[in-house]
């Protein structure tokens, strides 16, 4: 059974290199990202570590915290992060969770039950080790993204999806194509034209099944 959003998130106690960590303990009632990489040491992913280290003003500021995930072990994570922090110019103050026995790989259906590692791997061996999970408090799946290890990741757009996520959730609106912060959201058709002009105001009516409204966090 693969894991779909609103599923709740397996709980698991893992290592990373910054100790031990229960995972819905360790999200308590903030929003959490969980990315995921098939091995340290490379380059794509050395990036986007860098790139997600480079964030780190913007999770904080959306009450969201980010973990990774690599197939490698606590010492290689600590040996990395020297790199992805000399590269990024910024410190990767986000956990690394060493998934070597690729419990939590298989947990989150990234890998098959019988996935192993072999002598002499590489990142092909756990190429699908390469999502994006956002996780709302209440410890359910919200999104999931998966990559393939030629293409690195936008976070830009986990950034952009995160707001968008924060925006709706529990509010009966939804947002458009390339929709940014501070832009009309859509109202939900669960509500009628006067329903949705009491909850939001001024509605947009462009179809009957497409209004637009004002959005203010």
């Amino acid at each position: 059974m693969g894991l779909r959003i609103n599923d709740i998130v397996p709980n698991f106690t893992a290592e990373t290199d910054q100790g031990t960590i229960t995972f819905h303990d360790w999200i308590g009632d903030s929003w959490a990202i969980l990315f995921s990489h098939p091995k340290d040491f490379t380059p794509v992913c050395t990036t986007e570590f860098g790139a997600v280290a480079q964030l780190a003003a913007e999770w904080e500021k959306r009450n969201t915290k980010v973990i990774g995930l690599s197939v490698d072990g606590v010492d290689e994570h600590k040996q990395w992060k020297a790199d992805i922090e000399g590269f990024s110019g910024a410190p990767a103050g986000f956990p690394i969770i060493a998934d070597e026995d690729l419990a939590v790989s298989k947990a989150f259906d990234m890998l098959p039950a019988e996935a192993y590692l072999p002598d002499g791997r590489t990142a092909a061996d756990s190429a699908s080790v390469r999502s994006v999970f956002i996780i709302s408090p209440d410890k359910k799946v919200q999104l999931i993204m998966t990559y393939p290890m030629s293409v690195g990741r936008n976070f830009a757009e986990v950034l952009r999806a995160l707001d968008g996520l924060q925006a709706t959730f529990g509010t009966p609106i939804a947002t458009p194509a390339n929709w940014t912060a501070g832009q009309d959201v859509i109202v939900a058709l669960s509500l009628n034209d006067d329903q949705a002009r009491e909850k939001f105001g001024e509605i947009d009516v462009k179809l009957p099944y497409l209004r637009t409204a004002k959005y203010s966090a």
